[in-house]
């Protein structure tokens, strides 16, 4: 009998199959930025402009707002040379006035800087204005030199809902009166209340004290350095532009501001 045949199997192999493209992945990974970047987008529209104005902030100097963060400080006050901050405030002066250049805009830039820092400094050294410097805040704005007399203290500057000045206010605004009558540029004097409603008399709101504040400084400031007519405007806001809308009643959203602007009253 002849011996079984041989079993012999046969083992075919596979070839590989030829690698896929990446552009897929190229593709997937755009589509997934762009919707992060939308999604980004539509969060950031949805902040509050403070929030906003913060954000941007940081991507204009992150090193710089950090450090003022870790600080302890304000990063949308950032300081320069001086104690002069930058800030952008709502919009005040009709747009309709004279024009000025760059140049003339820099050159105002300069007295304003220098006018600043002189009241700065006779704060800091004058006995008679101790302890109201933390509540005097100078800002060189787009619009032009802003100062803010802010009551972080009970009746700082006024007597408590009224527009009565106290002696020693009077005598701050002349001072500053004093060094805004070396520029020749137009101002504009505002009041701003808290929340808290005024109830010391019938038809009389937080809308009349804001202005009577207001117009209470210039009365202190015209005839002790401003020129006659230099102050063009008096405005009040009663507590509808806060300077902290967390804290509504704070007393820092009482305050008297000047704005020094950049037009020429007499371009």
């Amino acid at each position: 009998m002849d011996p079984e045949p041989p079993i012999i199997r046969i083992v075919k192999k596979k070839g590989h199959e030829g690698h896929h493209g990446g552009a897929w992945k190229v593709a997937y990974a755009d589509f997934v930025t762009a919707m992060m970047a939308f999604f980004l987008v539509m969060w950031i529209v949805g902040l509050s402009k403070p929030v906003r104005k913060a954000i941007a902030a940081y991507f204009k100097d992150p090193v710089g707002f950090m450090k003022l963060a870790r600080g302890g400080k304000n990063p949308m006050e950032k300081s320069s040379d001086s104690a002069i901050n930058k800030g952008k405030p709502s919009p005040l002066l009709p747009t309709g006035g004279p024009q000025i250049t760059n140049a003339d805009r820099s050159a105002m830039e300069a007295k304003f800087k220098q006018v600043a820092e002189q009241i700065l400094e006779k704060l800091k050294k004058s006995p008679d204005f101790k302890g109201l410097k933390d509540s005097i805040q100078v800002h060189l704005t787009d619009e032009g030199l802003r100062i803010e007399l802010m009551e972080k203290t009970p009746s700082l500057f006024f007597s408590s809902g009224s527009s009565s000045l106290h002696s020693r206010t009077v005598r701050l605004l002349q001072m500053i009166a004093h060094h805004l009558g070396n520029l020749n540029n137009p101002i504009v004097m505002e009041g701003d209340t808290d929340s808290h409603p005024f109830t010391g008399r019938p038809g009389y709101s937080n809308w009349e004290l804001s202005v009577d504040r207001a117009n209470a400084a210039r009365r202190a400031m015209e005839g002790h350095g401003l020129h006659k007519g230099q102050v063009i405007e008096v405005r009040g806001y009663a507590n509808h532009k806060l300077l902290d809308p967390k804290h509504p009643y704070s007393y820092v959203n009482r305050r008297v501001s000047i704005l020094v602007a950049y037009t020429n009253k007499t371009a």
